[in-house]
């Protein structure tokens, strides 16, 4: 390996000093901490973008275009404006004028223009939200339609190779010749993997409340990150940053859809700034998927070339997928293998295709999560073709620096994370023969896949405050960043308590307002990281100097951290049992161990790798949208279509990690756990499927009408 890492277990995790509060005990950093906002959420204390109502709130109701492609031709709203409580209806010909938006889908209401059904073509707003949604109902709109194209195929001819994927990664890549390994290599494996569209769901619903007090704007929004919607509500309303406060207190799940600045909080400034009122917008639950992102279909060919012990000598990943006409957004599914599986030569690509939808987005590890499906899976096609054991194949793999770039790893503890789970899994129990382990009519398997996901960290801004002057101090921890449900308050607050040297509840933490010091956005594993940091030196400084206030912000050290590779790994094994009748799959058992960084509280980092992991069953075997080819819209648009996992499917469920030492990172030393749980776990469970019927299915979900054709000769 790159780096020789020691456990946690060997180094000292409290300072040998005296702090402000001298605390002694337990080091604060890294215990189970409960969440500081647990009692208020379940006592309902704790209030969401559409739970704030200023004095004479009133209620918008979005209209979504029934049409996948034209324009606008006409709107009648005199039914809608007779209704008693209404009081205005915006359309591209009154709301006001905005600035020219960085993000296309923000262009609300400016022109007649319909790129896909969904879209909004018109807000209905009212003294109640009863008569807003009726009013809504009845628009009369007319269009010009279109012909229009929804459907993502192999042999689209306008397929295209991008410059980048998200996250600005090169959208093509190659080292070493791999066409030349690939044709010499004694094994090949060419193998093609599809994923339909998936969509986020949140509980909470995209929302947001709205009020202009004199040329001030506040609003209350269900966010991933107040500090980037107040920059982007004051571009397009032509105001000064300070002009505007955004408030993202508590946030009911986003899982990457409230990353970016959403339609609800520019609809709601738009019809308070047009009303002269408060305005609550709340987006319904089946408009969500045309107008809040999804994770864009992938067809993805796997070419892998082997030696007859498996190791690996040609690696090529292929990822075609599809991007909206205005807006163009490329998953970065081929990135994975850029860094997983060393190999003499590695060509990856993505080409996408403009078509009718809407503007696919950030979902639940964007890139990782569709990516490693495959590369996991077309490696447990090699371990099974090969007769290696799938764990001894991925160890056998492991490269010594990152494939792509030639760096040294920050920490690599893959090995650790299979070793350790295969213990625990009790995996040498396992035969290795497909289809032979039966329970009655239910087939049996296990299955194994390992996990990668960067490290990333952006520059935030923090600051500290001593409060009072008697004997045991208290602080104020200031920082914009926000709580989507993962304990970011409390993890801020062991943080600080853990530098400033003192009990945990003498720090206070302020989070999810704008008018807070700036911070990025809760998005790509990076918010503990990346705020922790600006914490963490805010604390350091206040304790050296002694002053009673300190505000840093840490872009420097950001933009200097050393030339290392540094991502998190994992390793996820599951047990399936597969009705032969019904060809319904059943979840057992599924064991997650990650090599993460320092674990910085253990309560709530279990259960986010426990929620990954629930989040990638889903992908697996329920989760999945369609493309109507005739309207133009996603068929699948509420939860009673949209399935996600409950409780029962899951009945049995863990999560371990391996203690690492990185001082390559931050000095916390701990990297994003929110997706790595996901990343591995669609491919363990189709491993296993495989392993328990010996029929290879390369299309997810795993519903009971794919896995049922086996016996029929699907697959």
């Amino acid at each position: 390996m790159a780096v020789d890492d020691t456990t946690s277990q060997d180094r000292t995790t409290s300072r040998d000093r005296t702090g402000p509060g001298d605390r002694t005990g337990e080091p604060v950093l890294g215990s189970p901490a409960a969440r500081r906002e647990g009692h208020a959420k379940v006592t309902g204390a704790a209030r969401y973008a559409a739970e704030h109502t200023p004095p004479a709130c009133v209620y918008g109701r979005p209209v979504p275009a029934t049409v996948p492609h034209g324009s606008v031709t006409g709107i009648d709203d005199s039914e809608a404006m007779a209704l008693p409580g209404a009081l205005a209806v915006l359309t591209h010909e009154n709301a006001p004028r905005l600035g020219e938006p960085d993000d296309p889908i923000l262009a609300l209401l400016q022109s007649p223009q319909v790129p896909h059904r969904g879209w909004y073509v018109a807000l209905a707003v009212a003294e109640t939200p009863e008569t807003a949604r009726e009013m809504a109902q009845a628009l009369r709109v007319d269009y010009a339609e279109e012909p229009h194209d929804v459907l993502l195929r192999a042999d689209h001819p306008g397929l295209y190779h991008p410059e980048e994927a998200n996250g600005g990664y090169p959208a093509d890549q190659e080292t070493g010749d791999f066409d030349t390994e690939y044709a010499a290599a004694p094994h090949q494996l060419d193998a093609t993997y599809t994923l339909s569209p998936l969509h986020n769901h949140p509980m909470e619903p995209h929302a947001a409340t709205a009020v202009w007090e004199g040329g001030h704007l506040i609003a209350y929004d269900s966010s991933q990150g107040a500090t980037l919607v107040g920059t982007t509500l004051a571009a397009l309303f032509g105001l000064d940053p300070a002009q505007v406060t955004v408030v993202s207190e508590h946030v009911g799940g986003g899982f990457g859809s409230k990353g970016t600045p959403r339609p609800q909080a520019v609809l709601a400034a738009m019809a308070a700034r047009h009303t002269g009122r408060a305005v609550k917008v709340v987006l319904p639950r089946r408009e969500l998927p045309g107008v809040v992102g999804h994770r864009a279909p992938t067809i993805q060919r796997l070419r892998l070339g082997a030696r007859e012990d498996g190791t690996l000598t040609a690696l090529g990943h292929d990822v075609l997928t599809h991007t909206a006409s205005f807006k163009e957004f490329v998953e970065q599914a081929a990135v994975p293998s850029r860094v997983m599986y060393g190999a003499a030569g590695i060509r990856t690509s993505h080409q996408v295709v403009p078509l009718d939808v809407p503007a696919p987005s950030w979902m639940r590890a964007p890139g990782e999560a569709p990516g490693m499906y495959a590369l996991e899976s077309a490696m447990d096609e090699v371990a099974t073709a090969l007769g290696i054991d799938p764990v001894e194949l991925r160890l056998r793999n492991i490269p010594d620096r990152e494939p792509d770039s030639g760096k040294p790893f920050s920490s690599h503890h893959l090995a650790d994370c299979l070793r350790e789970g295969a213990r625990r899994f009790g995996w040498e129990r396992r035969d290795p023969r497909p289809g032979t382990r039966r329970d009655g009519d239910l087939l049996l398997g296990t299955g194994v896949a390992a996990a990668t996901y960067p490290v990333y960290v952006a520059p935030s801004t923090a600051s500290v405050e001593v409060l009072g002057d008697g004997a045991r101090p208290g602080y104020q921890v200031r920082v914009n960043a926000t709580d989507i449900g993962t304990g970011a308050r409390t993890v801020l607050a062991q943080i600080a308590a853990e530098e400033l040297g003192v009990e945990l509840d003498a720090v206070r933490v302020d989070i999810g307002s704008s008018d807070l010091p700036a911070a990025s956005v809760a998005g790509g594993s990076s918010g503990t990281a990346s705020w922790g940091w600006a914490v963490h030196k805010a604390c350091r400084e206040l304790r050296e100097s002694g002053g009673s206030i300190v505000t840093v912000d840490t872009a420097t050290d950001v933009r200097s951290q050393e030339d290392y590779a540094r991502h998190a790994f994992g390793a996820v094994f599951a047990e399936v049992a597969v009705d032969a009748v019904t060809g319904e799959v059943r979840t057992r058992r599924l064991l997650g161990v990650f090599a993460a960084g320092r674990i910085l509280n253990a309560r709530t980092a279990r259960s986010q790798f426990i929620g990954g992991m629930t989040m990638g069953l889903g992908m697996a075997l329920t989760e999945q949208s369609t493309l109507d080819a005739r309207l133009g819209g996603f068929v699948e648009r509420d939860l009673a279509a949209y399935h996600v996992p409950a409780h029962a499917d899951v009945p049995d469920i863990d999560a371990h990690w391996i203690e690492e030492h990185d001082p390559h990172l931050n000095p916390v030393g701990g990297k994003g756990i929110g997706e790595i749980g996901i990343v591995g776990t669609p491919a363990a469970l189709a491993n296993a499927v495989h392993h328990a019927t010996g029929t290879r299915h390369r299309t997810l979900p795993l519903t009971p009408d794919r896995v049922g054709a086996w016996e029929c000769g699907g697959g």
